[in-house]
């Protein structure tokens, strides 16, 4: 990948400097009395093979047929303890391969079942994109041992997730609040001769208000199981969770630091002020035109108006957030995978868990409110040993979240410097694309509004929660 071009920024010295003051405050987190934790492999040990690790020849082979060449650090350390039967609390930073760490072993334990049992296994996840990819990584991974499995997410008709829980399928990926309709709603569908429970992202789970609705679950579940929990980091929220879910578990740690991002991503800030990020958003588009690229936006109004506002001057955007119907959540995530679309502008829907194969570029146009979600968010690029970019617009009202960042991290990101008139040549096509694109969300609006869309602010949708940023909490 070529390397970034460097351009002077013309912003006032003595703002930049505020950059890098040392924050009145950082990201804190409480601990409490951990389980046995399973140290890091050494650097220099030679490289497992998944049969190394204790896997059978089938699902070695459907690894290999899916291009994953060796197991990454958090599948090598986990997988072989999940085969002695242990209970598993998994942290890695995203990007690191952890579907693989869960399901591989709860498919050779079912390969190993005389008579495999419905509800087998039952993996959790907080989005209804992440828990459709683990569908299809089960599938792909299960292909040649005829594991039957099914997706239950809200957002779709419950009568056709219904019929096929009843064609018993040996596991299910769900998200938690579809799912808990389902086992109060659905006759005969129960959750007694579930072996295996894996909750994914636990701690996003949490954040997103999910803590009823797991201990609720937990009581349709049998004690006798397997559990793994795999999370990015571990809160206090989490901890609690794993002392109500887990026995005696091992804990396998591989980041290095509470947030960290990985050595192949380059990372840039631009200091600008606040009227002129469309403008700087459209150069940089320019400047990475051709280039997969995920825009992060603070709202749904501003996911859905920077998507319009690109569109107007001929970039490929769609837009993904939370207020589209599934289908269309679906069809963007797909067209952005197969290419058919180069830059997706997302809510933070998109910041985790989801695997999208090669991201060249995330733009934060927004900085995100906590530094837990930055390093989500540029860690859709730069995954499995590959290069990426990431850079952040930073306008003066930013410039708290921005140290909090950098303190988080615990790194000084580069400045990408810019030559302000290359930039302003395109202020005059960007202001007309602004006018269009304030039009076409008017229109927009008096369409939802009647119904009291989200993105006009009248009321969150039936079930959901209020979010700061205008995404509804209910995922389920």
């Amino acid at each position: 990948m070529s390397s970034i071009k460097r351009r002077k920024l013309s912003a006032p010295s003595s703002d930049k400097e505020h950059l890098h003051k040392k924050p009145e405050t950082t990201d804190t987190t409480t601990s409490s009395p951990e389980p046995t934790t399973v140290e890091d492999p050494v650097v220099d040990a030679p490289t497992k093979s998944f049969k190394d690790l204790g896997i059978v020849d089938p699902l070695c082979e459907a690894c290999d047929a899916l291009g994953y060449k060796a197991p990454t650090p958090i599948q090598a350390q986990s997988i072989p303890l999940a085969l002695q039967n242990r209970d598993i609390i998994g942290l890695a930073e995203t990007g690191s391969g952890k579907t693989a760490a869960f399901v591989l072993p709860i498919l050779q334990a079912l390969l190993e079942e005389k008579k495999p049992s419905a509800f087998f296994g039952l993996i959790l996840a907080p989005t209804r994109e992440l828990a459709t990819q683990i569908g299809q990584s089960v599938d792909a991974l299960g292909s040649s041992i005829n594991v039957r499995s099914t997706v239950i997410v809200g957002g779709l008709d419950m009568v056709p997730q219904a019929i096929a829980l009843g064609k018993k399928p040996h596991i299910v990926c769900a998200t938690p609040g579809r799912l808990l309709d389902h086992l109060e709603k659905t006759k005969g569908f129960k959750l007694s001769s579930t072996r295996y429970l894996v909750i994914d992202e636990a701690d996003r789970l949490l954040d997103m208000d999910f803590g009823p609705i797991l201990e609720k679950l937990l009581k349709f579940l049998p004690r006798e199981r397997r559990t793994f929990l795999f999370s990015a980091t571990m809160s206090s929220k989490v901890e609690s969770l794993q002392r109500a879910s887990l026995r005696d578990p091992l804990r396998v740690s591989i980041s290095t630091s509470r947030y960290q991002t990985v050595s192949t991503l380059q990372q840039y800030y631009l200091f600008i002020p606040h009227m002129h990020k469309d403008i700087y958003l459209i150069f940089l588009l320019n400047e990475f035109a051709g280039r997969s690229t995920i825009i992060f936006t603070r709202t749904v109004y501003e996911t859905q108006r920077v998507a319009i506002f690109a569109r107007a001057l001929g970039f490929g955007a769609i837009p993904l957030h939370g207020q589209l119907s599934q289908s269309a959540r679906l069809g963007a995530l797909n067209k952005f995978k197969a290419g058919n679309r180069d830059i997706l502008v997302a809510t933070d829907v998109a910041a985790r868990g989801l695997d999208i194969p090669k991201v060249d570029v995330v733009i934060n146009y927004d900085l995100p409110s906590d530094s837990k979600t930055y390093v989500h968010r540029v860690g859709r690029t730069a995954r499995a040993g590959n290069a990426g970019q990431a850079l952040s617009l930073v306008t003066q009202y930013d410039l708290e979240l921005y140290q909090r960042i950098e303190a988080a991290i615990g790194k000084k990101l580069d400045e990408y410097k810019t030559d302000k008139e290359e930039v302003m040549i395109f202020r005059e096509r960007v202001e007309e694309a602004q006018r269009y694109s304030r039009n076409e969300m008017k229109n927009l609006l008096e369409d939802r509004g009647k119904k009291g869309s989200v993105l006009r602010g009248n009321r969150p949708p039936k079930g959901g929660k209020r979010r700061h940023d205008g995404m509804d909490a209910e995922e389920g």
